[in-house]
């Protein structure tokens, strides 16, 4: 019960957060040159001034910012996330087409990411002072340190390009009308080299902060003390320091989920992925600011979920929390 409350607490503590941010990119795009119906003027090669008023009063880009602020918060709280005139459609149907891609990239990288951060971690620390952990946070370092679209760039080139191994690009094979099983092999195959460019950067953060929390733990009294009794040195590392360890590595699943939705875009452009992080990119060259707006709020949203199931587990784990 204690962990429902703190976890509606939070919920409730990320609604302001939420307002704040909507209403601050909202302004903050009202200051960039252009709107909706310039970009849609230049896409038909320029056209007639009335008919581009006609189109501003259609869409409601006539009105002062403030009005059109209150009509879009109105708009937000019926769950109506507006219409897109460069896509033509509700942009709920924009983002729900959009989604899948960038869930299924962040899932997979934040997994892999995981699990290798975690595994090499462990080893790292074990191997404390000799030339495994040495060469682990080394590379662990290089991996942090290089930028994940050289990363993709390079990963098209050799695994692609050269030995043809995996698709340069894409999220399916076009055209190829699959289903069932062959269509999640292709689509798992296509997203193989992007899952591994975005998580790189990731588990080399993993990494290191498990290895760290690994040594801390391990110089703590009770892991002294149960050693002292006779437990074997596997039963210390499952039961005693790998549970305590793991805190700082939930911890960093919630803050880092922002930023691999970020790094996402860049990602999904590199790979002519269809997802949320492409949309968002030509949502911002199109001008289309209800799309945007939109993509800005699911991805809150997301944020906040994976938040709040980060806080669920870290009670789990630490039930002092909630104490």
């Amino acid at each position: 019960m204690r962990i429902v409350l703190l976890a509606l607490r939070r919920l409730a503590a990320s609604l302001p957060t939420l307002l704040v941010l909507l209403v601050g990119l909202f302004v903050l795009l009202q200051f960039a040159p252009g709107d909706t119906v310039d970009a849609l003027m230049a896409q038909m090669g320029g056209g007639d001034p009335a008919a581009a008023d006609e189109l501003r009063r259609f869409y409601g880009l006539d009105l002062s910012v403030p009005v059109r602020l209150g009509h879009y918060l109105w708009r937000l709280v019926q769950l109506d996330l507006g219409y897109s005139a460069i896509y033509g459609k509700p942009v709920a149907e924009v983002i729900v087409e959009r989604l899948p891609p960038t869930l299924l990239l962040m899932g997979a990288s934040l997994a892999f990411a995981f699990a290798g951060g975690l595994v090499l971690g462990v080893f790292a620390a074990r191997k404390v002072g000799r030339w495994p952990d040495t060469v682990l946070s080394t590379l662990g370092l290089i991996f942090y340190a290089t930028p994940s679209f050289w990363f993709g760039l390079m990963g098209i080139v050799l695994f692609a390009v050269d030995l043809g191994w995996v698709p340069a690009g894409g999220y399916e094979e076009i055209a190829g009308g699959k289903t069932g099983l062959a269509r999640v092999l292709d689509v798992a195959w296509h997203l193989a080299l992007p899952t591994l460019t975005l998580a790189l950067i990731f588990l080399a953060t993993y990494l290191r902060i498990m290895r760290a929390s690994m040594l801390e733990v391990m110089t703590l009294d009770f892991v002294r003390t149960a050693r002292a009794k006779g437990l074997s040195g596997m039963a210390v590392l499952t039961r005693h320091v790998l549970r305590n360890a793991l805190l700082p590595m939930v911890t960093l699943i919630g803050l880092q989920a922002g930023t691999m939705l970020g790094g996402s875009v860049v990602v999904e452009s590199v790979f002519a992925l269809p997802g949320l992080g492409r949309l968002a990119y030509e949502s911002v060259v199109q001008r289309d600011l209800n799309t945007l707006l939109g993509i800005v709020f699911v991805s809150a949203l997301l944020v906040i979920v994976v938040n709040f199931l980060v806080d669920l587990l870290y009670a789990r784990l630490d039930p002092r929390i909630v104490s």
